[in-house]
C-alpha cells in the first residue's frame, strides 16, 4: 500500500476538514472549435484560482494520466490543484510520487459501479452476485453517492473553491450536481463520445445549465455531443511530456523480454484490453497478412499486446484475444504480455504501433504516445484517431465502419516490407507531437480556460 505524504487525506477522516482547509491560506476560440488561441500568454488571475479536482475512477487508464499531465504543467503560482479520488491505486501513486497535486483527498463513496460492494474495489465475480444482492448493493450505493455529494458539497464551501473540474462520465454528473448544491461553478473535461440513452437527456441539461462554465473537449467527435451549448466548448487535444517521451532517454525492454532479433519488425498495440479496443479486429487482420507472408518472412514478424481487462468490467476480454489466438495457431507470432505500469520501454521497441479501435474512440494517448516515439500509426477511422494521425504523413487510416480488417492486413505488409516508411513517418509522428501535442502548451491552454471558467481573469466575471 502506498504511504501516504502529509497532503493526502480520506473525506470520512474527522480531522481531514481542518488539515485540509489548512492549505487553502483563505476560508477563447469560436464556439465548439479547436482552441488555437497563443499559449505563451497566460491569462492572469486576480488571486490564485483554487479548483477542485475531480477523477472519477481510481483505476489506470486514459483519463487520469491525461489529467496527470494537465496538473503536471499547470503553473501552481495561479492554480491550486487539489484532486478528489475514490480509493488508492495506480493513479493516486503516480500523482502521489511525481508531487503534482497541493491537496489529494479520497472520497470512498464516489461510486465507481452502481453494483460494487461498499467495503471494497469491484470485482469481475461480483457481476455473478445473486439478483437480490446486486440489488440491495444499488440501493446502498445510491445512499453512498449521497453522502459523497454532501461531504464534497462542504470540501468545496469551505475549502473556498473556486472551480470544480471535472475528469470523466461520473465525475461530469457528480460536478453538475456539485456546481447547484455548493453555487460554485464547474468545467467538464469531456473524454468520451457517446452515452447511455437512459442518461442523454440528463447530461445534456445539465451541460446547458448555469453552473457548466466551461466544456473542455478531447476532439471534435467529443464536441458533437454539444450542439445545444457550444458557446462553452473548447477543443484541445490531450498531451504528453515530450522529454519523457524521448527514444534518447529510455532503454527499449520489448525484444528482450520475448527473445527477439533486431530484424524482427515488431507491431504493437497498447490500451485497455476491451471488445471495442479491436484486439479481435488486430488479431484476425495479423493472421491475414501472415497467409500473405512468405516463410521467410513469418519468421521476422511479431505481434504484441500490453494491456488487461479491468476486474469491473466483464467479460474478461484479455483471456478471450489469448484464446482466439491459440485457436488461430498463432501462439509463436503473437503475444498478450499483460498489464505494464510503464508502457514506454516496450513501445520503444514498435517497429509499427496499432491502434484498432471499432468505436467512436475520442482521442486515444495510444496514438500520441507512438509518435512521440517515433513510430508510424496504423488504425481505425474512428473517433479523434483522425485529429492527431495524418493518414500517409504519420502513419496510415484505414476504413473503420465497419472495420476494414483485410485493408489493416493489407497496410501491415506495407509497413513490414518498407523499412523506409516506417523510419520517414515515424520522424513526422515526432514532430507532429513537438508542435501539436506538447503538454507544456496544452497545459497552458487549459489553465487559461479554467481562470476564465472561474470568472477570476483579470476583468472579467463568472462565465455562464
Amino acid at each position: 500500500m502506498l504511504a501516504l505524504p502529509d497532503r493526502v487525506r480520506w473525506c470520512t477522516q474527522g480531522s481531514m476538514s481542518s488539515a485540509f482547509l489548512a492549505s487553502t491560506g483563505e476560508i477563447e476560440a469560436r464556439d465548439g472549435a479547436l482552441d488555437l488561441s497563443p499559449s505563451s500568454v497566460a491569462l492572469a488571475p486576480r488571486r490564485k484560482v483554487r479548483v477542485l479536482f475531480i477523477n472519477d475512477t481510481a483505476r489506470n487508464g486514459g483519463p487520469g494520466r491525461s489529467l496527470y499531465y494537465v496538473l503536471r504543467f499547470l503553473d501552481p503560482e495561479v492554480v491550486h490543484r487539489a484532486v478528489v479520488l475514490p480509493r488508492p491505486g495506480v493513479i493516486s501513486e503516480l500523482y502521489a510520487e511525481s508531487g503534482i497535486t497541493d491537496d489529494l483527498v479520497f472520497e470512498p463513496d464516489l461510486v465507481e459501479n452502481p453494483i460494487e460492494p461498499h467495503h471494497r474495489p469491484m470485482a469481475r465475480d461480483d457481476f455473478n452476485a445473486p439478483l437480490p444482492l446486486k440489488g440491495v448493493r444499488a440501493l446502498v450505493n445510491v445512499a453512498r453517492a449521497g453522502r459523497a455529494m454532501a461531504r464534497l458539497t462542504s470540501v468545496i464551501q469551505r475549502g473556498a473553491f473556486d472551480l470544480i473540474y471535472c475528469n470523466g462520465t461520473n465525475a461530469d454528473f457528480a460536478g453538475g450536481l456539485l456546481a447547484r448544491t455548493s453555487e460554485t461553478p464547474a468545467l467538464w473535461h469531456v473524454r468520451y463520445t457517446s452515452l447511455p440513452r437512459i442518461v442523454r437527456g440528463t447530461h445534456d441539461r445539465l451541460a446547458e445549465s448555469k453552473g457548466i462554465a466551461r466544456i473542455i473537449c478531447v476532439s471534435q467527435a467529443s464536441a458533437s455531443l454539444f450542439p445545444h451549448c457550444q458557446s462553452k466548448v473548447r477543443v484541445i487535444h490531450n498531451a504528453l511530456d515530450t522529454h519523457e517521451f524521448d527514444m534518447g532517454g529510455i532503454t527499449p525492454r520489448l525484444r528482450a523480454e520475448l527473445g527477439l532479433s533486431s530484424d524482427v519488425v515488431v507491431f504493437g498495440s497498447q490500451g485497455r484490453i476491451l471488445p471495442r479496443k479491436g484486439y479481435i479486429e488486430m488479431i484476425r487482420a495479423a493472421k491475414c497478412a501472415m497467409d500473405q507472408m512468405s516463410a521467410d518472412e513469418r519468421t521476422k514478424v511479431q505481434f504484441a499486446v500490453l494491456g488487461d481487462t479491468p476486474e469491473d468490467i466483464r467479460p474478461d476480454h484479455l483471456a478471450e484475444c489469448r484464446r482466439f489466438v491459440a485457436n488461430l495457431g498463432m501462439g509463436a507470432y503473437f503475444t498478450f504480455l499483460g498489464f505494464r505500469i510503464d508502457v514506454k520501454p516496450y513501445v520503444a521497441d514498435f517497429d509499427v504501433a496499432v491502434v484498432p479501435s471499432v468505436y467512436p474512440d475520442p482521442l486515444p494517448r495510444a496514438v500520441i504516445e507512438a509518435m512521440a516515439l517515433a513510430k508510424p500509426v496504423l488504425a481505425f477511422d474512428v473517433g479523434g484517431v483522425a485529429e492527431m494521425l495524418r493518414s500517409g504523413q504519420t502513419g496510415t487510416l484505414v476504413r473503420g465502419t465497419p472495420p476494414d480488417v483485410e485493408g489493416l492486413a493489407a497496410q501491415m505488409l506495407r509497413y513490414m516490407r518498407d523499412p523506409n516508411l516506417r523510419a520517414r513517418q515515424g520522424r513526422a509522428g515526432r514532430a507532429r507531437v513537438e508542435r501539436d501535442f506538447d503538454g507544456a502548451t496544452q497545459a497552458r491552454r487549459i489553465q487559461n480556460q479554467i481562470v476564465e471558467a472561474s470568472g477570476l481573469a483579470l476583468g472579467s466575471g463568472h462565465i455562464t
